[in-house]
């Protein structure tokens, strides 16, 4: 006779459903109070906002609004002896606090938007009394905000619970043991004996339940144990479990509700630590946790005290989770050394994970950097959400440009918000690849972005499944212990080398232009401020401002987090960070200008031969003079304006010159121009009657620059109607598209400059693009304007270029990695958009032409083209995403041999940071020249930051190899020097060939990164 086991599982799941009714009982409603504000204000000023007194299905605010609740009530004398919770949901997030202004737990509504596979994100329960005696007062403050985990205005604001309730433990328990065998039941398959052992004992404490009352479940619990105490056997894959709660620093909510969040999130898991001993609970980024500190410090000695005793693992190494496909080298290196100084200094914590999840794909430049400050393993997740190709390994060997490796694991259930059910432990044992090799894997479970992290589901499931037959054994554990672990089969792990491209997500190289134009220059100018800060420090003009540079320094980092700098984030975000970044490069470079003028003025040099346009007569009087300043590592001759008169400077490296203008330098500058060509000595730019390129020819090599088949530079409109600011589909580029037209153009010679200005039109959006020439530069210059009023509309421009290749080099921190130009793979299609910072390359060995940029990251290079993504206006999550006035320069640079012989790279940086003007006044003169900070013999190696040192007057110098060569290079300072010391990008003293001490010579790897730590005074 068959088993009827479709009706015994129907059967089963109607018994969960029905316990899970009987877990609380609800017995009496709380009073309800609030004061609402508009913005968050302190537990101290709680009573300040506009008061409301309210009932369930009341709506208490808008989306954002703020509110503290007070929740006041009796519990009933009928309550005597059984465990009293607190039930309440208020259609938002909120956090209760203790009597002292101390988060003690976060709460989230139930209907908030999430993925119900990986969990239920409603966190309504407040455990109040564990044997209540009847008549005991409620009196709790809750801090709220009218907005659900995601951003979202739920159930219209409205208070859906506000109980007091009785927790029946029996039933609360049994739940679980049902939830847990029934999902492994439903794992395994129909032929197993373990399948069908489960489901008749599951259907044998169904049978049990008559009247779902305390003795009943106490004995369908006993009939469970059976099943719940097989234990599994000798297993050859081991998960190691980690509570996690991504906290997203910024995207569907303001940073002002991340703040909030973190409170929730960390109370939350103080409170569940205290009811399950076996929690092991890790967060990441320093920022977070120096709001804590900041704002509730309470909370934060409660964290202090978990870390010191293990259970709760700091984690990540880096400031924030940032972008590291846009952020520059220099940023990368800092969000280290902020991250992990921040870690050691707070917890005594040496950081050796770089714990990166949810970022958008991973430069190649990233090994280096980390094994050079000390970072061992690397974790991420994303490369799961790969479009077109598997990514092979969860745990693998990732090898950067420089070859420097690290040991990376990706949890295979590829995703950092496990449920930590059993179809979770079955996922990450049938998707590990590597398990021929490792038995060891990661589980990070839990709800983040708000939601507490793990709730008491993960928790309850995870007691039962330590060592449950029918699955792997699970164990929590800090994930430090887990790389350790498998650190030591090292050796049978596959290498994979280069970037880790992620095959998604490539509209935000492009998307809040103005965000990653803000980021470009600020990095840019704190390279500026900390040299100039260095300079007047050591000739003891100024102090250097460590805690103002590392303030700015630490808010730039902020925004470079994954989902603020990439463009994925809503308008407030974006409309906030806007206002500090205008302010924040006003204060740099009021800064940097400062420390400049305190030198010049300190001590005026006058260069003589700095150009023909000198003051004849000398003065003692106070005089205005002008400097020139060159703040890279290189000598620079470039033609510079100074109120009208144009200079042909030279300016040594590191260096300045200064000098008392007074006449313009007369002489013909071999440039030229009419409405169809503008020349200079150089080169020759004809342009069709559109307005775009039609020749650029090379007048010194005699050739042809442009592929002459098509037409370059014509600013083109792509349609994206499914665009968001994460992504566009590659088919736009097969839509016929519209370019904006030409309504006006003029020439125009300004000194050593020809112009060629042009206006065009589209629909209700304008460009005026400034196409310059300048005598002696091969560069030439897209000065651009963009007025802009499209929706769901990309911009972008494009140069066909007469060279054969079939690699691209692209600019990216530290160094340049190629990328084919074809799609011959399936995983060269899928780049059909990448990411480089300040140029592209296109070069044949004797030719090459390479597209700069000051501020766009968005390419694309197919054959011979090269198409730069210049605009793109989205309005999902951030509604008119790029509406508005921009202004950038990209520039056309046809050189000699390939990137490298044409000196790329240099040319890049020079077109980022302008020969600098400063304006002082000389009150003596003095004829000669000053020598420069630091002289490097070797063009192939770059100064790309002097700072002073974290922890004493040293001096910092970073230099990095530039083209993937092995290179010697002699340093000269132009300062005593003393205890001149190979360091880490920690600033920490390493044992190293690399620098002959009594030589001041260093040797590079290609595109090796060496600091040197200094001793520097005046001579």
């Amino acid at each position: 006779m068959p088993y009827f086991n479709e009706s015994y599982k129907q059967s089963i799941s109607v018994f969960k459903e029905r316990v899970e009714e009987k877990i609380y009982s609800k017995i009496a409603l709380l009073n309800i109070n609030a004061w609402v504000t508009e913005e968050p204000v302190h537990f101290k000023e709680r009573t300040k906002g506009k008061y409301i007194s309210l009932n369930l299905e009341d709506s208490w605010g808008k989306l954002w609004d703020c509110a503290w609740f007070n929740f006041t009530g009796v519990v009933p004398k009928s309550a005597a002896h059984k465990k009293i919770v607190l039930l309440i949901d208020l259609s938002g997030e909120a956090c209760i606090f203790d009597e002292d202004g101390c988060p003690i737990q976060g709460l989230t509504n139930v209907s908030s938007e999430f993925d119900l596979t990986l969990g239920r994100p409603g966190k309504r329960v407040i455990h109040f009394l564990n044997d209540a005696q009847g008549g005991e007062k409620i009196d709790i403050w809750a801090d709220a905000g009218c907005n659900d985990l995601f951003g979202y205005y739920r159930d219209s604001g409205k208070i859906k619970e506000a109980h007091i309730a009785i927790l029946n433990e029996e039933m609360h328990q049994l739940y679980y043991d049902i939830e847990v065998l029934q999902e492994l039941m439903e794992q395994l398959t129909e032929d197993t004996s373990r399948h069908q052992r489960i489901l008749f004992s599951l259907f044998t404490a169904f049978k049990a339940m008559i009247n779902y009352d305390e003795e009943e479940a106490k004995k369908a619990r006993e009939i469970l144990s059976v099943e719940l105490n097989r234990s599994c056997g000798d297993e050859a894959l081991k998960i190691s479990a980690i509570g996690h709660a991504h906290i997203d620093l910024a995207w569907l909510w303001p940073i002002r509700e991340t703040i909030r969040k973190g409170a929730r999130t960390f109370s939350t898991v103080l409170s569940n630590m205290e009811r399950y001993p076996e929690y092991i609970f890790g967060a990441s980024q320093p920022q977070l946790y120096s709001w804590m500190k900041e704002r509730y410090p309470k909370l934060y000695d409660k964290i202090k005290v978990r870390i010191a005793e293990g259970r709760w693992e700091a984690q990540g190494g880096m400031w924030v989770e940032p972008d590291t496909n846009i952020s520059g080298g220099e940023a990368l290196v800092r969000q280290v050394l902020y991250g992990k100084k921040f870690f050691k200094e707070e917890f005594n914590k040496d950081m050796k994970i770089l714990w990166l999840p949810d970022v958008f794909g991973y430069s190649a430049a990233l090994p280096q950097i980390l094994k050079k400050s000390g970072i061992d393993y690397f974790m991420t997740i994303k490369l799961s959400w790969n479009e077109y190709n598997q990514f092979p390994h969860h745990t693998f060997m990732w090898e950067g440009i420089d070859g420097s490796k690290i040991l990376a694991h990706m949890p295979p259930e590829g995703t950092y918000n496990s449920s930590a059910a059993p179809r979770a432990i079955k996922e990450a044992e049938r998707n590990f690849k590597d398990k021929g090799v490792s038995e060891d894997c990661l589980m990070l479970f839990g709800i983040g972005d708000g939601g507490g992290g793990p709730g008491e589901e993960h928790l309850e499931r995870l007691k039962r499944e330590k060592c449950l037959n029918g699955l792997v054994p699970v164990k929590q554990e800090p994930s430090l212990e887990f790389f350790k672990r498998i650190e030591k089969n090292i050796s049978s792990y596959k290498v994979w080398w280069g970037e880790l491209y992620l095959e998604k997500h490539q509209g935000t190289y492009t998307t809040q232009a103005k965000n990653k134009k803000f980021n470009r220059r600020m990095e840019f100018a704190l390279r500026e401020l900390e040299y100039v800060s260095v300079l007047a420090h050591i000739e003891g003009v100024k102090v250097y401002p460590q805690q103002e540079i590392e303030a700015i320094w630490k808010e730039i980092l902020l925004y470079q987090f994954h989902d603020i700098l990439p463009g994925s984030s809503i308008k407030r975000v974006y409309d906030e960070s806007i206002e500090r970044y205008e302010y924040l490069l006003k204060l740099t470079e009021e800064l940097t200008k400062s420390s400049y003028r305190a030198l010049l003025e300190d001590s005026c040099c006058i260069d003589e031969a700095a150009s023909d346009a000198l003051l004849t007569n000398k003065t003692s009087k106070e005089t205005k003079a002008f400097a020139i300043i060159n703040s890279l590592s290189w000598d620079r001759e470039e033609w510079i304006n100074i109120n009208g008169n144009w200079i042909k400077a030279k300016v040594p490296a590191m260096s300045e010159i200064s000098m008392m203008c007074s006449i313009c330098n007369t002489e013909s500058f071999e440039v030229r121009s009419e409405n169809n060509f503008a020349e200079n000595n150089l080169l020759k730019v004809s342009f069709n009657e559109d307005g775009s390129l039609k020749s650029v020819f090379d007048k010194e090599f005699s050739r042809e620059v442009l592929d002459t088949n098509f037409k370059a530079n014509v600013l083109t409109v792509y349609e994206e109607p499914y665009g968001n600011a994460w992504d566009f589909s590659p088919a736009c580029y097969d839509i016929p598209q519209k370019s904006f037209k030409l309504q006006y153009s003029e020439s125009i010679t300004d000194g050593p400059k020809v112009i060629i200005k042009q206006i065009y039109k589209y629909n209700l959006s304008t460009i005026e693009q400034q196409i310059i020439l300048t005598e002696g530069s091969r560069r030439i210059d897209f000065n651009t304007k963009v007025d802009w009023h499209e929706s769901n509309k990309m911009l972008r421009t494009s140069f066909p270029i007469n060279v054969y290749t079939n690699e691209v080099s692209c600019d990216i921190q530290f160094g340049t990695i190629k990328r084919s130009n074809h799609d011959n793979t399936s995983w060269d299609m899928a780049k059909y958009e990448m990411c480089a910072h300040k140029y592209v390359d296109l070069s044949q060995r004797d030719y090459g032409v390479a597209l700069l940029n000051d501020c766009k990251y968005g390419h694309r290079v197919k054959e011979n083209i090269m198409d730069l993504n210049l605009l793109r206006s989205t309005n999902m999550p951030g509604v008119e995403a790029d509406k508005g006035v921009h202004e950038f320069t990209y520039s056309l640079y046809p050189h000699n041999g390939d990137c490298i012989t044409g000196q790329v790279n240099r040319k890049a940086y020079e077109l980022n940071l302008p020969l600098k003007i400063i304006e002082f006044s000389c009150d003596s003169y003095v004829a000669g020249k000053k020598e420069a900070f630091i002289r490097v013999d070797n063009e192939n190696i770059i100064v790309e930051a002097v700072k002073k040192a974290e922890y004493s007057d040293d001096i910092i110098v970073r230099l990095y190899e530039c083209s993937g060569s092995s290179e010697k290079a002699k340093l000269k300072f132009g300062y005593r020097t003393e205890n001149v010391q190979l360091v880490n990008l920690m600033e920490e003293a390493i044992e190293n060939d690399a620098l002959n001490i009594e030589s001041n010579e260093l040797t590079f790897k290609p595109f090796e990164i060496l600091t040197l730590k200094i001793s520097c005074s005046k001579k």
